[in-house]
């Protein structure tokens, strides 16, 4: 894919940049009705850093619907800026059919490493989806959207 552009399911995806990381699994939502499920079936809130910390994450409720990941804190385990710049909801589009098996594999507490590319999508019927960037931003827009080329589990 990259520098290409691909056609999936009336949609043109195209590439932003190149996107590799290595997190904690927080939680994970599958879609099967919403637009964005044609192309993006599931979305793995994710952790890195000191938001892969078991001592931090058992101070943090966490959860994910409606394509957002939520967490709430009575008293802040580290810096909230931390935890917003350590952690998102990441919108998940397998490359091919060896991604698509291992993703359905996933769950929560498992590490992994996905790499791929963070992604544009226009679908033939208006609809538009674009990646953030950046992980710097909070809130609507902020999310990753991934063309995962590559998705394992580490032990």
């Amino acid at each position: 894919m990259p520098g290409g552009i691909i056609q999936l399911n009336g949609h043109a995806i195209t590439p932003l940049e190149p996107f590799e990381l290595e997190a904690l699994v927080l939680s994970r939502e599958d879609y099967r009705f919403d637009r964005g499920a044609r192309v993006s079936p599931t979305d793995l809130a994710l952790g890195w850093g000191p938001m892969a910390d078991p001592q931090v994450l058992a101070r943090i409720d966490i959860s994910q619907s409606n394509r957002w990941y939520r967490w709430r804190a009575e008293e802040f385990p580290i810096p909230r800026r931390e935890i917003e710049t350590h952690s998102a909801n990441m919108h998940l589009i397998p490359a091919n059919d060896t991604v698509a098996r291992a993703l359905k594999q996933v769950e929560p507490g498992q590490r992994i490493v996905l790499s791929g590319q963070l992604v544009r999508v226009d679908g033939d019927d208006g609809f538009r989806w674009q990646s953030s960037l950046s992980r710097e931003d909070t809130g609507e827009g902020a999310c990753e959207l991934i063309w995962v080329e590559g998705l394992s589990s580490v032990e």
